[in-house]
């Protein structure tokens, strides 16, 4: 019993060692943080961008480009029956108009069925030209129509002349020479104009036109007809003619006008 005790209360002394050990153990404790979430951000789609280019600027030279026609400077190297020389001149009056005028003289020998006779004298010729070309950048080339007056004043010489013998039984009328000289005549006419000029070098351009004419005054010698009038051309027995010219032309620019060319901004959505 004794024992029996004794192992008892070692066992009991044992226990409360354990339960006290127990005790003074910390019991470590594990949080987990708590990681707040972050908000949701909404993608707004950015507004297209507007492109806006600058506004152009166009410099414009205005002045005065005279020249020659080189149809008739040159005609007299093969047609012994012409002499003839015309100056060319116009003025850049606004954007598309320009003043324009001829002046010239010609000597001109006509070959007709019944008579042969030569004009002598000067001419004008004066109005506007329309410019009908859209020109890129500096370019300064012209596609143009226009209106002219032109007056004449000339002399005729009738040459020689055949009688007309509506009966040839016999054969024909001898060859009449004259030699008659009919002096201060005039011609008045309006021509319609059209015509292009190009710029081959830095100021020289090149150029082709051709004119519709409508005689409205002439004044007739007394025996015959005016065949050739000198700025007119051929007469053709009627009140119409027609003329062309080949001409090289030199720009004497004066001052410049500056013109701003409006873009419109183009807005491009992106994709």
């Amino acid at each position: 019993m004794k024992h029996t005790l004794k192992y008892i209360s070692s066992f009991c002394l044992l226990f409360s060692m354990f339960l006290a050990q127990a005790q003074e153990t910390p019991t470590t404790t594990v949080t987990k943080e708590i990681v707040p979430e972050k908000p949701k951000t909404t993608v707004v789609a950015k507004p297209a961008i507007q492109e806006v280019k600058a506004d152009s600027i166009k410099t414009d030279r205005y002045g005065l480009r005279v020249g020659v026609d080189l149809y008739k400077l040159t005609r007299g190297f093969y047609d012994k029956d012409y002499k003839g020389i015309e100056f060319v001149a116009d003025w850049r009056l606004t954007k598309k108009y320009y003043l324009a005028a001829e002046l010239g003289f010609e000597d001109k020998t006509t070959d007709d069925d019944r008579l042969n006779s030569t004009a002598t004298g000067t001419y004008i010729k004066g109005g506007f030209d329309y410019n009908l070309y859209q020109n890129w950048l500096d370019m300064e080339n012209l596609i143009t129509i226009g209106l002219r007056g032109g007056f004449s004043t000339f002399s005729q010489e009738l040459n020689s002349y055949k009688i007309y013998n509506p009966n040839p039984y016999w054969g024909e009328q001898p060859v009449i020479v004259d030699h008659q000289k009919y002096n201060g005549l005039t011609a008045g006419w309006i021509e319609v104009a059209t015509g292009i000029k190009a710029k081959v070098f830095n100021n020289v351009f090149v150029g082709f036109g051709v004119q519709l004419k409508m005689l409205v005054a002439n004044s007739k010698p007394a025996s015959f007809d005016n065949l050739y009038i000198p700025g007119f051309n051929r007469t053709y027995d009627g009140s119409f003619g027609i003329g062309f010219n080949y001409t090289v032309s030199y720009f004497i620019p004066i001052y410049k006008k500056k013109t701003i060319i409006p873009v419109s901004a183009k807005t491009a959505p992106k994709k």
